[in-house]
């Protein structure tokens, strides 16, 4: 039996694990993590969630992890997903209300107080403004940014009514971004200090409730463009309201943070009867999709 945390960041779901043990791997024995993670995600049939998150002992920080999508694909970084960590690690007592965490994007400071945490992510790389990406038949005015993860930012008049789906699946594949593809993320300018923003997010494969990484792209890019200032209120999908402060240097940004509130939905227990059986679904569907 694995124990777990299901947290939410602005209604982007997570299943956190405190694996400094390595009890995840005690328990799988021969399963895949990858089978794990999707199994652990899968929505109805499980506990259901957009990531899975290990948390593991480091030698410097805190902690250091290692984020999953729920396609159980591993990847860098992940915005609210690290403002779960974050607080996780306080309610663990595996760390203090300041800290620090390892993450392939590098490392990742916070701060938590109370049910709110600012996370500082790491400085945007490849700030590419006005790409010119043909999209079913249209040229769609785009910009590029990573965030710790690679985002395409387009703007938008009207955001509710907008395909992000649609939209958002086939820049996500766009052989322009081949092969790792890249989050696509739809905003409107509401006024010098507030963005509305609609993520399709990589490896969830669907529009998400928040992508903090996202949300932090768009303003960066509308910062870029003149569009804004700091700090910008984010209006994201979940109707939540969340915060990004910046600073401009000459080589484009530093000092990004986002913050907004953390929720701990629910305490648990994943039993072996549960995960073993969806993993080896989940195992043999790869194997068959292979062939």
């Amino acid at each position: 039996m694995i124990p777990f945390f299901k947290m939410s960041g602005s209604g982007n779901d997570f299943i956190l694990i405190d694996n400094r043990d390595h009890i995840v791997e005690a328990a799988l024995g021969p399963v895949q993590v990858v089978d794990f993670v999707q199994s652990a995600c899968r929505r109805v049939a499980s506990v259901g969630a957009d990531g899975l998150i290990l948390i593991e002992r480091s030698d410097r920080h805190a902690f250091r992890w290692r984020f999953f999508n729920a396609d159980g694909s591993e990847v860098e970084m992940c915005g609210n997903g690290g403002r779960c960590a974050a607080r996780f690690a306080f309610l663990k007592k595996i760390a203090g209300p300041s800290l620090s965490f390892e993450t392939a994007a590098g490392v990742i400071d916070a701060q938590v107080t109370e049910d709110v945490v600012k996370l500082r992510l790491t400085d945007p790389t490849d700030l590419q403004l006005n790409v010119s990406l043909p999209v079913e038949g249209r040229i769609l005015e785009t910009h590029f940014i990573n965030t710790g993860v690679p985002h395409v930012v387009h703007f938008v008049e009207e955001l509710d009514a907008f395909d992000v789906f649609r939209t958002g699946r086939v820049i996500r594949y766009h052989e322009h971004y081949a092969p790792k593809g890249t989050n696509a993320n739809f905003v409107r300018v509401i006024d010098r200090r507030t963005l509305q923003v609609r993520t399709y997010e990589r490896g969830v494969e669907d529009e998400t409730l928040a992508c903090g990484t996202g949300l932090t792209a768009s303003v960066l890019i509308a910062a870029a463009r003149g569009l804004v200032e700091s700090p910008v209120s984010v209006r994201v999908r979940s109707g939540e309201i969340l915060k990004v402060y910046f600073e401009r240097n000459e080589k484009g940004f530093s000092r990004v943070y986002f913050e907004g509130r953390v929720q701990v939905i629910y305490e648990g227990t994943i039993w072996e009867e549960a995960w073993r059986g969806l993993a080896t679904e989940t195992a043999a569907a790869r194997l068959a999709s292979d062939h």
